[in-house]
């Protein structure tokens, strides 16, 4: 709770003009500073990907940041308010003008806009048929960072075969597709494989892969390492293969670990480790507000690893993490989890950015799409995030939250009319904000998402862009997949020639030719 005396003093301080002047002027003088642009080569790319991540959603974690540390909430920076360049993300799948987090996944890792739930395939690909696969594949920035001899790594708070960051390595017309027992036996029979698999098989040797989904490497009926009485959390292949074991065979000989805890994940020194698969769930990890502290890893502490086992290639990495369930936790209606797994991502942007510099590591934040999710009702100042509103209904006569879906599980009706919000706990961790429509789950929605840079070449994410737009710029930056030709010139490149050199070379070949 945040206390009176907080509020007054901070009220005092602002109704001082002087406070807001120098407060801008601050402001503007680090706006001039951002004149002299950062060009050099990105040795090191992190792309951070807040899955539902939309800016109502930024807004209020924003706040929720501020007051979990006993202030108003408003006036809080997040890590990623910091960065000095803001675009907007025009989030639309070619087949749909709400879009998916597969299609989209597709876009800001691929370079290309696809169709709703289909993975590191063009447009040309269709749903759910098989044949349509081949011929249509698109390979990733993490591909191409790979290619160029790059350390890479995923890390994520879903499964590791999830959307986003499946798209990153698979060639899928269906995102559902996680393991051969969640396939049809036709597309199987026509030569499809699975996302699990192709985990493993498609660029080899992924520096780091970290996040849940454990059951879908298992053979069927396989009991689970942490939950061996539960049956749900079973293996899930039909193919009998044991793709964790067939990693570890693989890797033999090399400075490679298999964890599926905390305790062994933070046992490990990074110094001595070149690879690491962390599975520490079944299925997706646990929201943060839920998780077991000593079982399950933070996102923070994943990418604390992460960070130190790419960084010691002296060619620099590729680093895809993804902050998945805030997007779970608005489809379910239960905008506290969404929130605070929002601000456990910004506490990871944080932590990445004490082990990095922005002279050469270029580093995005963005969502894939928003949520119907937003609040209001001339709430006052420092007022909860999760409370009311300071007015009731004046067509019902009832208490409403600041927090509202338009859609989603949270519509309830007590005989036949609005629930009270009153009578029930609405800053419980489960509860379901009320929604204007009733669904079982509430949808995406369909407005721009922002786009967060700072490192070299960071001034490229400006404006109104098309999302597939951001790999390519990524991509630019460092000297990857087809942005080549400048790079000679990067000032910080040591292949490179300086750009001071760039004249003399002209009028020699002005001379010679």
């Amino acid at each position: 709770k945040i206390s009176d005396f907080l509020l007054r003093s901070q009220s005092k301080q602002e109704k001082d003009p002087t406070f807001w002047n120098t407060w801008a002027q601050r402001s503007l003088r680090s706006a001039l500073d951002l004149q002299e642009l950062n060009k050099n080569m990105a040795k090191n790319l992190i792309l951070f990907l807040g899955d539902g991540m939309g800016v109502p959603t930024i807004t209020a974690a924003r706040i929720l940041k501020g007051q979990l540390l006993g202030q108003p909430g408003e006036e809080t920076q997040l890590e990623m308010d910091k960065f000095p360049y803001v675009a907007l993300s025009k989030t639309y799948n070619t087949n749909a003008q709400v879009p998916d987090s597969a299609g989209t996944a597709t876009a800001y890792l691929c370079g290309v806009k696809a169709n709703e739930g289909t993975l590191g395939v063009s447009a040309a690909a269709v749903r759910s048929q098989c044949n349509t696969t081949q011929g249509n594949e698109v390979t990733s920035i993490l591909r191409w960072a790979k290619d160029a001899g790059k350390s890479v790594g995923i890390v994520t708070t879903t499964r590791v075969n999830h959307a986003t960051p499946s798209a990153a390595y698979a060639h899928c017309v269906d995102r559902d597709w996680y393991s051969d027992g969640e396939m049809p036996q036709d597309a199987l029979d026509t030569g499809c494989k699975d996302i699990a698999r192709q985990l493993f098989e498609n660029i080899p040797n992924i520096d780091v892969i970290m996040g849940g989904g454990r059951k879908y490497m298992y053979p069927k009926n396989t009991s689970d390492v942490e939950y061996p009485m539960d049956k749900k959390l079973n293996g899930t292949r039909r193919d009998g293969r044991n793709l964790v074991q067939e990693w570890e065979n693989r890797m033999k000989g090399k400075r490679a670990h298999y964890v599926w805890n905390k305790s062994s994940l933070l046992s490990l020194n990074p110094s001595n480790v070149d690879c690491i698969l962390g599975l520490f769930e079944p299925a997706d990890m646990p929201y943060d507000l839920e998780r077991n502290q000593d079982t399950d890893p933070s996102l923070t502490e994943m990418v604390d690893v992460a960070n130190n086992i790419l960084k010691k290639n002296p060619n620099g990495f590729y680093l895809l993490v993804e902050g998945g369930r805030i997007d779970h936790g608005h489809h379910d209606g239960k905008a506290k989890h969404a929130l605070y797994e929002t601000v456990e991502m910004d506490r990871a942007i944080g932590r990445a950015g004490l082990l990095t510099s922005t002279y050469d590591t270029l580093t995005v934040v963005t969502a894939d799409h928003s949520h119907v999710f937003n609040f209001g009702g001339y709430t006052p100042r420092g007022n909860t995030i999760f409370g009311l509103a300071p007015m009731l209904s004046d067509i019902d006569q009832k208490p409403f939250t600041a927090i509202l879906y338009g859609n989603g599980p949270g519509f309830k009706l007590v005989n036949g009319l609005r629930e009270n919000v009153s009578t029930v706990n609405y800053e419980e961790n489960n509860y379901q904000a009320q929604s204007a429509v009733p669904l079982r789950m509430e949808t995406h929605g369909g407005e721009d998402v922002a786009i967060f840079a700072k490192g070299p070449m960071a001034h490229l994410l400006h404006g109104v862009k098309e999302q597939n737009y951001i790999p390519h710029a990524m991509a630019y930056a460092a000297c990857i997949g087809q942005n080549k030709d400048h790079c000679r010139f990067y000032p910080n490149s040591a292949l490179g020639t300086k750009p001071t050199v760039l004249p003399a070379l002209l009028t020699l070949a002005w001379m010679v030719f």
